[in-house]
């Protein structure tokens, strides 16, 4: 049986990054075309939706302030978003400006931590500061031209010039610089042609998903907050009261739904959902599923909001 020896070029550093490429292309491609093929995300209306995120981030980021007036355009970042990952993700599989794309995983796994993540306690539980780091790596080294299209294209244009496919230590600066410069224009190509493909046909498809328009309150009744097969039993989403205020609905029990309002009754500091209670950033105040204070300074338990279901919809009572 042939077994891998210890200097063989597969053990060699330029292999080792490979699996970890290959699992943040592959993530990354996945979360934007996820995201992309969801009817809930760019519904302004749904708590499920990005502008229902970017709302709730507004209220606990540190970079809340950025965030807020973002969020009056959740459509144009929402599809930035999701068509970024997936930028990132197949340029990363493909080996496409390899550096390029680990800075943009790096930038947008930041932009989750600060924003998404930012509540989660401990922050080691959180994947987007795991997943910024993990993209350093092929930041600092790149792809070292192993299934590389970049590395491809590089070796079409030293034969196409008659040069060797390796450069030799002769081989003059300026012939080295007009080689990658040929290289970048080729891999532009690319990268142009699909982003002009990419982005009307990935707009195209993440708009048709979206509802043509926002559920009708039942008659009678408030205004809806989700439909009740878009809150899976166990599972919250974060919405936004009439007047502004951030809320949290919760859905404990299959015909069991609770709201609360997210406001800390310490100093007012929004507070997050983290199953299976809530907890505020500010100075730990923590409160359980059914509202009540478990710990920290809150003298008060969180204000719960009247819901019932209507017709297949979650409303205000």
């Amino acid at each position: 049986m042939t077994r891998l020896r210890l200097d063989s070029p597969r053990r060699s550093p330029v292999w080792v990054l490979l699996p970890l490429r290959a699992f943040l292309g592959g993530t990354f491609a996945y979360a934007g075309l996820s995201k992309l093929f969801d009817a809930h995300y760019l519904d302004d209306t749904s708590p499920l939706g990005v502008h229902a995120q970017m709302v709730n981030a507004a209220a606990t980021s540190p970079i809340g302030p950025l965030v807020s007036p973002a969020a009056d355009h959740a459509t144009v970042i929402g599809l930035a978003v999701a068509l970024g990952e997936v930028a990132v993700g197949l340029a990363t599989l493909l080996g496409l400006f390899t550096r390029l794309a680990a800075l943009g995983g790096v930038l947008l796994s930041l932009g989750f931590f600060l924003t998404v993540s930012w509540t989660t306690r401990p922050y080691y539980l959180g994947a987007d500061i795991v997943f910024a780091f993990a993209w350093t790596p092929l930041l600092i080294a790149g792809d070292a031209g192993v299934l590389s299209l970049s590395a491809r294209l590089r070796a079409k244009v030293r034969h196409r010039l008659g040069l060797p496919v390796h450069p030799t230590p002769e081989e003059d600066g300026t012939v080295r610089d007009d080689v990658e410069r040929r290289t970048v224009l080729r891999g532009a190509l690319i990268a142009g042609a699909a982003t002009a493909a990419g982005i009307p046909a990935g707009s195209a498809l993440a708009l048709a998903r979206r509802p043509a328009g926002p559920p009708a309150d039942p008659v009678g009744h408030g205004p809806v907050i989700a439909a009740v097969d878009d809150i899976a039993v166990g599972s919250s989403a974060s919405f936004t009261m009439p007047d502004g205020t951030p809320a949290h609905l919760l859905r404990p029990a299959p015909d069991t739904f609770l709201a609360f309002n997210a406001t800390c009754s310490h100093q007012g500091c929004p507070v997050a959902y983290v199953g299976p209670g809530f907890r505020c950033p500010c100075h730990g105040a923590t409160y359980g599923g059914n509202g009540e204070v478990t710990g920290g300074p809150a003298p008060e338990p969180l204000v719960k909001i009247p819901v019932e279901v209507v017709e297949g919809q979650v409303v205000l009572a």
